[in-house]
Formats: C-alpha cells, structure tokens, sequence
C-alpha cells in the first residue's frame, strides 16, 4: 500500500465521519481539554517572550474560539 492509498484511506475516513468529528470538536470535552493545553501553550510562551504577553492571550484566546462550545 502507497502513501496515495493512505491518504485516500483517510480522506475517505474523514468524509465519513467528518459530522461526527465537527460535534466532537464543539463538545464539552473538546471545551475542557483545548482549554488546560491553550492555558500551558500560551503559559509557556509567556515566560520564553514576557514582553509579547498580550498578543500571546489575544491568539489564545483566537485559538480558543475554533474549538469547544464557549
């Protein structure tokens, strides 16, 4: 099997499931867990760029909006 076989596997795959895994993304779940690893990702960035802490929680909180219901 060939990476072109691979990937039609998986567009096939995502087709198939693709409302299933927009509900999952928009899920309380999804919410509770994009929010600990976005906190730790922009966390960390703060303390690499102090001086960009703004612009660090404006994309957080960007980010944020894309997955999880709030």
């Amino acid at each position: 099997m060939g990476i072109d076989d691979v990937v039609g596997k998986g567009k096939d795959l995502y087709e198939e499931n693709k409302d299933k895994i927009a509900e999952a993304v928009k899920s309380e779940q999804a919410e509770d867990i994009s929010d600990k690893v976005l906190d730790g990702v922009a966390d960390f960035a703060k303390k690499i760029a102090p001086g960009a802490a703004d612009k660090i929680d404006e994309i957080r909180d960007n980010a944020d909006k894309s997955i999880g219901n709030e």
